[in-house]
């Protein structure tokens, strides 16, 4: 046993210094950048990067348009697919294609799916080119607060299927003793919804929440490759200020920006993961 276990760490051992020395130990000397006037012979000037920060117009706007975006998103990412899971437990015939239309964003590459975006979303695009059709003017969808809603319908196309198969896992782990019991006492389909399904999904849905967070960042590709650096103001997110802080080279601000996203994620993350160790406990 010790034997397979020296082999292990051996086997680990390369991966776990790669990622020490490429992500980890940069990661930390870039974070004393957060601290200093400037990246190359910069003087230590305590905590006024962090104070100019929350004083940045551009910050405070991105920062703002990624809390609405996951505060919408999220939720409604996860309601919509928990509302589809259920179905699928109910279809009895081809429940398998009916799920592998959900699954195919997920392969599609995205330099593809950018350039069906920005083609249907387009000012002469196609979108508007049925509008016109119809006798209705053209929409500037990615010009205007539209573009909001546009990021929201990217990111639950993209991530629907993947939150569908976690939480027809969690389904499929809920005894059905559970619901003939519900049956037998005559408990409605609402009833044996909140009172059964809801509560034994919850480790599901806190991995779910996690896991729909971590997405809600990816989303910035997207956009970026359909907007570039400087879309309208409704879809400026926090990843759109540091890509800009990057392109300009003001590494303080960049830093300083990215240890606050960092430490936020991290708080974040371990209430939810004490959320699910007493879900599951």
């Amino acid at each position: 046993m010790n034997r397979l276990k020296h082999s292990a760490v051996l086997f680990l051992l390369p991966g776990l210094l790669g990622f020490m020395i490429f992500y980890i130990w940069p990661f930390f000397i870039s974070l004393g950048y957060a601290f200093t006037d400037k990246a190359v012979h910069g003087t230590f000037q305590g905590f006024k990067n962090f104070m100019e920060l929350f004083s940045n117009k551009a910050y405070l706007m991105g920062l703002s348009n990624t809390i609405k975006f996951i505060a919408v998103s999220v939720p409604l990412n996860m309601g919509a697919a928990l509302g589809i899971s259920l179905l699928t437990k109910k279809i009895k015939r081809h429940r398998d294609l009916f799920i592998l239309v959900f699954l195919v964003p997920l392969v599609i590459p995205s330099g593809s799916m950018d350039y069906f975006w920005s083609s249907l979303f387009a000012y002469n695009g196609v979108l508007n080119g049925w509008l016109r059709i119809l006798g209705i003017g053209k929409i500037a969808w990615l010009d205007s607060g539209i573009a909001f809603w546009v990021m929201v319908l990217i990111f639950t196309w993209k991530n629907l299927g993947y939150i569908i198969v976690l939480y027809l896992d969690g389904l499929n782990r809920v005894a059905p003793e559970y619901y003939e019991a519900a049956r037998m006492d005559g408990a409605s389909p609402v009833l044996t919804f909140w009172h059964i399904t809801l509560p034994l999904l919850h480790p599901t849905s806190i991995l779910v929440l996690m896991m729909s967070l971590i997405n809600s960042f990816k989303v910035f590709k997207e956009i970026y490759m359909i907007t570039g650096s400087y879309p309208h103001d409704s879809i400026y997110t926090l990843q759109h200020f540091m890509n800009n802080m990057f392109a300009s080279l003001n590494y303080p601000k960049l830093t300083t920006a990215t240890a606050v996203l960092v430490s936020f994620m991290v708080l974040l993350s371990q209430v939810l993961l004490g959320m699910e160790r007493r879900a599951s406990s």
